[in-house]
């Protein structure tokens, strides 16, 4: 069988280049591609934030990798391919977390890892005895987790190739993320140390981005990652819950073992807002504390915050604008909170009668879907806009210079080339290669 494996276009934020979809590849297409050849069959995979996507009219089965927003997209392209009669299948988070939406236009749904369902999946197609639903049971184990084929990525359209998923899903279930959704809650499954491992010699670079939900999700299995790549004496980076600060051992293996920066959903500095979307494992009383440590021990942090939080008013844009100032945050994300459907946020909305948008394009943390409590919609959405200007300032960015000398050409780098002036790095990508500008920053940032 032919097999063609489909990212849709996402549609770009405001405050975003290109070079956010070209971060790196769709690593659980590159899973699926796996699975496929190791079947016996051929398959391709389109990245539809390189170039528009296209049916093959040979194809004798087409998936679709779908998040909320891209899934108007996916609804298109399928509606493609039963034109061309070829059986069309979708799975991802947007699917996983609200199935039923999803449902009526496809001809198969995929719920949960591809590797408890794709092979039975690919047999059926073969047979021409495609189920409606194919869901990957709680009895999964972290042994079966398969990691990506690169071979079919195109290195050059992305920045960075050295990207690694360790795990798949979180054990936390905050209102607003996909994972308190009923079809996701409970989801968290990691891999072997040895797989993993693996992975990593087979990258043959000592520089290496961990892309998981959440690093710490298994603490027991995080440090024993850790403790496996403590001999390759790596470079690398990862994203962590901040309950982090209740494990300073942790933190010190990750500074011996290479750890140069931290992605941390910090999401509010104001506490109600915490607790309206039962993020428990954030305390704010201990922020500054938790960035003291990650600061003392050389590492980095990536803050993200959510804007439109029940507590928040418009004057949450300045407190958190000098919060990130005033703690040398090196780099900041932020979103306007979201309603995906499926998850507990969305449906206490829709009791609430605060939902606006029905358009699911616009459920991308960009756009503003509802009704705010505190502010109008026309606040939050400016407000968003504001931060992201004033923290990515020339003046802010030089208020925010970190301490630490080994970390200001990183520092920078990201600041000036990924924020201030992607639209210059776009141009350089497009001239000599993404992946050539992304391992010219590697070398740039982790010389020593």
């Amino acid at each position: 069988m032919k097999v063609s494996l489909i990212q849709p276009k996402m549609q770009r934020r405001p405050v975003d280049t290109s070079l956010k979809a070209r971060m790196s590849p769709h690593l659980g297409l590159l899973t699926i591609a796996g699975l496929v050849r190791r079947a016996g069959h051929e398959v391709s995979v389109q990245n539809g934030n390189l170039k528009p996507v296209e049916i093959p009219d040979d194809a004798d089965l087409v998936g679709i990798t779908v998040t909320v927003d891209v899934l108007p997209q996916a609804i298109e392209l399928a509606k493609l391919c039963r034109e061309k009669r070829i059986p069309v299948v979708a799975g991802g988070i947007g699917v996983a977390s609200d199935p039923d939406t999803a449902r009526p236009h496809f001809d198969a749904i995929c719920i949960g890892p591809a590797e408890g369902h794709w092979p039975q999946l690919l047999a059926d197609v073969q047979r021409g005895t495609l189920k409606r639903e194919y869901v990957t049971g709680a009895d999964l184990k972290g042994e079966a987790l398969a990691a990506p084929d690169f071979r079919y990525a195109d290195p050059a359209q992305c920045l960075y190739g050295n990207v690694i998923a360790a795990s798949r899903g979180c054990p936390f279930a905050c209102d607003f993320c996909y994972n308190s959704a009923p079809g996701m809650r409970g989801h968290y499954l990691h891999r072997t140390v040895e797989s993993v491992m693996d992975e990593i010699r087979s990258k043959g670079v000592r520089h290496v981005m961990f892309i998981d939900d959440n690093f710490i999700g298994d603490i027991a299995f995080a440090r024993a990652l850790m403790e496996a790549m403590r001999p390759l004496r790596l470079k690398w980076n990862a994203a962590v819950s901040a309950n982090i600060v209740d494990h300073p051992d942790l933190l010190d293996i990750m500074r011996e073992t290479g750890c140069q920066s931290l992605f941390v959903g910090f999401e509010s500095i104001n506490a109600g807002s915490l607790a309206c979307v039962h993020k428990r494992q954030n305390d704010i009383v201990r922020y500054e504390r938790l960035v003291e440590m990650l600061h003392s021990r050389g590492i980095m942090i990536n803050a993200s915050f959510v804007f439109g939080l029940d507590s928040d008013g418009p004057s949450v844009f300045k407190d958190t604008l000098e919060w990130i100032v005033r703690n040398r945050i090196e780099t900041v994300t932020s979103h306007i909170l979201t309603p995906y459907p499926g998850t507990a946020l969305y449906e206490r909305m829709k009791v609430e009668g605060r939902l606006t948008d029905d358009n699911l394009s616009n459920y991308d943390t960009a756009h503003v879907v509802f009704k705010p409590k505190c502010m109008t919609a026309q606040e939050l959405y400016d407000g968003y806009l504001w931060i992201y200007r004033e923290v990515y300032s020339l003046k802010n960015i030089l208020r925010r210079t970190p301490k630490s000398l080994s970390q200001v050409v990183p520092y920078y780098l990201f600041n000036l080339f990924y924020r201030k002036y992607g639209r210059f790095t776009e141009r350089l990508g497009d001239r000599i290669g993404f992946d050539r500008v992304g391992a010219w920053a590697r070398r740039l940032s982790y010389w020593r």
